[in-house]
């Protein structure tokens, strides 16, 4: 008797072979009939999440996956870091350029009847053959693959479409009298029925072709950015460490280390792995975990992070985490799980050609089976049955989505906005709440001296300035930046001290300078006055960081340190409102600071205080409530939660693992330019679904006279050009897309004003 609970077990398969969303509906309809088996495939990712128990083993999964005529392959053993595949868009972009070439010489032949040579439907035949044949390789490959399985899809409707143009091609140029000398393609506008034995298609065959293929490579090439985001995480670990061994010290690949192996942090050096301090003291960058700009200062039996900075003294820790289960680690896995965890945006055609392809199918053979039964003869009949097939065939359908996405992600670059892909743009529309990361994005990341509470400012920020200069400390930085910008050049300091997490003392023109925290003082005997404390106290209200100076024993002055809101924040959040959305500011920073800057900028939702993972947990719950969610960020911290959001926005000055985990990218830091790409991108989308619409209008209203026999093959080659000219119109109405800012005063201006439109 078997046991009450089986165990079951998990997997993802890396999934080739799959060419529309509706391959991907195969697979996972093939995997779930296996007793034991759920599957998620996810089209976008190439991958199928896989949780089987029983007796099922994963190579006999990969077994179901060929058997349905796909490829399918177990998770690789090798580290994450091993070396990046091939480019898997070459071939693509291969056959791409190559059609190009071939095919627009066969349709300026075809369309333009003063360029009509005595033998140019032969010329013809030969530049279009090698596109029909090599070029369109992939769609009857796929076609075959779906007969033999007994489906159809858009792949199917390209390789009848082109083939039955190109076979009939052949037929009236061997059989018929297309092959004359002198032989014109005229355009006599008549509806009449004809054996078509004096018409060409090759211009169909070969323009479907390169169209087709035009939008598989745009589309190739942003897939394959998924996983971007995870080589980019993980190009942030140390890639070799010093390890204490037998009483001496060694440097050694990253790899080689072990739990419980002692390794060395020098200042400046990143923490190879995670683990708990041993020896020594200092400040730790932690911002590429926490996204917040102030050092966490760390001492003996405090714990740390793999990949995170030294900034301050020498440590001495202990590995308590290595691999994989490391927190970056972890972080990358958040990421893949995000990324796989959101919904693939089928395609509008992949949709409906469920429907269409074998509805145009069954016409193309009742049409065939009509006209024989009336006594038409064979040739009417064959003629009225292709010109279903030819009508059908989307010429100006593969126009539609990358023409309007070639000129919107071109006037998006002008304007300095990234745009991954077309199903970024569905999530633009219904977007109706905007998560935003504060350091880096609301604010500008760098901390900044704000207030100088003395009797003399000068004074103070030249004792300040000097003592602090001989730091490395972020916030010493920010006081001697500020000095130095005042009052130019500082006096020398002598006998520097550091205490870490405390702060700094050292002689200044001959006295004794003290800056730090209050307690550090108090523990030098310094006492803040009335006046002092008040300010101290107010800065930390604030959210803020106050740092107490002091000569000679006595207290002289607070310096208020902080990161500063930048000065677009607020209006950006106005137009965001604007747009319907509703902003949610989020950061791992204090619930002071978190309240502070969103009560400067306008933001009522404020979530502080929070991790990696729970910023994933957050935009997770929004979406849970019914909200779709886009996230704006610029850190590492972010980016599971952009890959999770619906869609993600990423500063283009902020992380390359941000950037990549992102949907959209912002290439500079003024998050007013998020506001701009919701707008293109929603008016892009708008565009793609116009050029659906009128591409299927297009066929499914000439598909009667087709079926009649009654659409002359000049009517028909005149209104598949006149659709594909109507869908490249319409898409280079996106150029005149203009950016718009609200002013100081309330109004608006166009910043296109100020520039080149281009």
């Amino acid at each position: 008797m078997s046991s009450a609970v089986e165990e079951t077990q998990q997997v993802e398969l890396a999934i080739g072979g799959m060419t529309c969303a509706s391959c991907a509906a195969r697979i996972e309809r093939k995997l779930n009939k296996v007793d034991g088996v759920r599957a998620s495939v996810n089209y976008a990712t190439e991958k199928a999440k896989v949780a089987y128990s029983g007796a099922v083993t994963a190579e006999e999964l990969v077994k179901v996956v060929e058997a349905a005529g796909y490829q399918a392959s177990l998770p690789a053993t090798e580290t994450p870091a091993a070396a990046e595949p091939a480019d898997p868009t070459r071939p693509l972009r291969q056959r791409l350029i190559a059609t190009v070439v071939l095919a627009v010489p066969v349709i300026v032949l075809a369309m333009v009847p003063a360029l009509q040579f005595t033998y140019w439907q032969w010329a013809s035949l030969t530049l279009a053959a090698p596109v029909v044949t090599w070029a369109a390789w992939p769609f009857h490959r796929a076609a075959w693959t779906n007969l033999r399985h007994g489906t159809a899809t858009m792949d199917t409707l390209i390789s009848l479409g082109v083939g039955a143009a190109f076979l009939w091609s052949l037929y009236a140029l061997f059989l018929g009298t297309a092959g004359v000398p002198g032989m014109r393609h005229g355009f006599e506008l008549t509806i009449e029925r004809s054996s078509g034995s004096d018409n060409l298609y090759l211009e169909v065959a070969a323009g479907v072709t390169a169209f087709i293929l035009a939008g598989r490579y745009f589309e190739a090439r942003a897939k394959r950015r998924s996983g971007a985001a995870l080589r980019a995480l993980l190009e942030l670990g140390a890639k070799d460490v010093t390890v204490q061994r037998n009483g001496r010290e060694e440097r050694v690949p990253v790899e080689q280390l072990r739990i419980g192996d002692l390794f060395v942090v020098r200042p400046g050096e990143k923490i190879a792995t995670d683990g708990v301090i041993e020896e020594g003291g200092s400040a730790v960058d932690a911002s590429m975990l926490t996204g917040e700009s102030v050092p966490v200062e760390v001492s003996a039996g405090d714990d740390v992070v793999g990949a995170t900075v030294n900034v301050g003294g020498r440590l001495v820790v202990r590995a308590s985490r290595v691999g994989a289960d490391t927190q970056l680690a972890q972080m990358a896995k958040l990421v893949e799980e995000a990324q796989n965890g959101k919904a693939a945006a089928q395609r509008i055609a992949d949709r409906i050609s469920g429907v269409f392809v074998p509805v145009v199918i069954a016409l193309a053979a009742g049409t065939l089976a009509f006209w024989l039964g009336a006594g038409a003869g064979a040739a009417s009949a064959l003629t009225a049955a292709v010109a279903v097939l030819i009508i059908a065939c989307p010429c100006a359908l593969g126009l539609a989505t990358p023409t309007a996405l070639l000129v919107g992600t071109g006037r998006a670059a002008q304007l300095g906005i990234l745009i991954k892909g077309p199903e970024v743009l569905e999530s633009t529309r219904r977007v109706d709440t905007v998560v935003l990361d504060k350091t880096g994005t609301v604010t500008t990341g760098r901390m900044s001296l704000l207030e100088v509470h003395a009797d003399d400012r000068a004074e103070a920020l030249r004792l300040a300035g000097a003592l602090e200069d001989a730091s490395e400390h972020p916030i010493a930085r920010a006081i001697a930046a500020a000095a130095r910008g005042e009052l130019g050049e500082l006096p020398a300091v002598t006998e520097f001290r550091t205490a870490e997490g405390l702060g700094v003392t050292g002689i200044v023109e001959g006295k004794a300078v003290l800056a730090g925290r209050a307690a550090f003082a108090e523990d030098w005997g310094v006492q803040l006055d009335e006046t002092l404390r008040a300010a101290k106290t107010e800065a930390e209200r604030n959210g803020r960081t106050p740092v107490v100076l002091a000569s000679d024993g006595v207290a002289r002055a607070v310096l208020v340190v902080a990161d500063m809101v930048k000065p677009t924040s607020a209006e950006a959040v106005r137009d965001l409102r604007g747009l319907g959305l509703t902003p949610v500011l989020l950061t791992g920073d204090n619930e002071a600071a978190a309240r502070a800057v969103a009560a400067e900028v306008g933001i009522d939702d404020v979530v502080a205080e929070v991790m990696p993972r729970d910023k994933v947990d957050v935009v997770t719950r929004l979406q849970k409530e019914g909200r779709v969610v886009a996230m704006v960020g610029d850190g590492v911290n972010d980016a599971a939660a952009l890959a999770r959001a619906d869609l993600g926005v990423a500063m283009g000055t902020g992380t390359d693992v941000a950037i990549e985990a992102a949907d959209l990218t912002l290439v500079g830091g003024d998050l007013r330019a998020a506001v701009d790409a919701i707008r293109l991108s929603r008016r892009t989308l708008g565009t793609i679904k116009g050029n659906l619409f009128w591409a299927f209008a297009y066929n499914i209203s000439a598909l009667p006279l087709a079926a009649l026999g009654l659409l002359n093959p000049m009517i028909a080659g005149a209104a598949m050009a006149f659709s594909s000219v109507f869908v490249v119109a319409n898409s280079l109405r996106l150029r005149r897309f203009r950016t718009a800012i609200t002013g100081a005063a309330g109004g608006r201006e166009s910043r296109a004003a100020r520039r080149p439109a281009g």
